[in-house]
């Protein structure tokens, strides 16, 4: 076969943007926004807040695949943003996965991020970004949780790559910044206790909010029977902010553990229907 008659496989591509307003004592759409696999439906809410779901219609992400989302909470708003499965990211044959998610946050308004799990599968190869611009008395809750393969189907990721990089600026300055790799042999990694001692589940929530302090003590108290998981508050350019990590067995066992953790910060709101078992 010549060079000229080798066809390259076709790459998933998706772009996603909603912005929303405040008229008539509800959070609305002003603009909405789709191409490609990514796709956003917003279920019927009925206390004023508004709900999108995230859709990859694609079924799944290998290398070479890109999506991109942004939104946008207008000034007094408030938005939760979740997807409508865990994302799967496969096995990649060539080239890395790329998502980019973008957060804009007004006056008095909130997002709350809460994507479910990010499913990883041997040989995946995926970089992740998420940036948030934050007003100064903006809200946000945001909650990325991993898992190392799926306990219960036996799988194990041994090699790939997975970087994900957080930038989360409040009024022009840096308030959080994170990057996480891993790379090359993951499960050895994986296995070090330093890093998941063996576990194959683990998940980052971040809220910045005035009331962040006041809310540490119940999430401590949550977390206290968890083996592997910690939570602390900061006060960073002017705001104060709670960064919680947490390490489990499984999937299962993860979403046990953050589900409450999620209700509390949202003022005992239960967590987007998409996210029931």
């Amino acid at each position: 076969m010549t060079a000229s008659a080798i066809i390259a496989p076709q790459r998933a591509w998706g772009k996603g943007r909603l912005i929303a307003k405040f008229q008539g004592g509800r959070t609305r759409i002003a603009e909405l926004y789709q191409e490609g696999c990514a796709k956003l439906r917003l279920p019927k809410t009925f206390d004023g807040t508004m709900e999108a779901v995230l859709i990859n219609s694609s079924g799944g992400v290998t290398g070479g695949d890109r999506l991109n989302w942004a939104f946008e909470a207008g000034e007094g708003t408030s938005l939760t943003l979740a997807t409508q499965a865990c994302e799967k990211i496969y096995k990649a044959s060539a080239g890395t996965a790329e998502i980019e998610t973008r957060l804009s946050v007004s006056a008095g308004a909130r997002i709350d991020w809460l994507p479910q799990e990010t499913i990883l599968f041997d040989r995946a190869s995926l970089s992740r970004v998420l940036e948030v611009d934050l007003a100064s008395d903006a809200v946000l809750l945001a909650v990325e949780a991993v898992l190392l393969g799926r306990k219960a189907m036996g799988e194990t990721v041994h090699t790939g790559l997975f970087r994900d990089r957080w930038r989360v600026s409040s009024g022009g300055k840096l308030i959080h910044a994170e990057n996480l790799t891993l790379a090359d042999e993951i499960a050895r990694l994986a296995a070090r206790p330093p890093v998941l001692g063996g576990a194959a589940a683990f998940a980052t929530l971040l809220y910045v909010a005035p009331d962040s302090e006041a809310m540490l003590s119940k999430l401590r108290a949550a977390l206290a029977a968890v083996a592997w998981a910690g939570v602390s508050h900061h006060r960073v350019g002017g705001r104060d902010k709670v960064v919680a990590r947490m390490v489990a067995a499984d999937g299962y066992e993860l979403r046990k553990i953050l589900v409450p953790l999620i209700s509390h910060l949202r003022k005992d709101a239960s967590v987007p229907k998409v996210w029931t078992l």
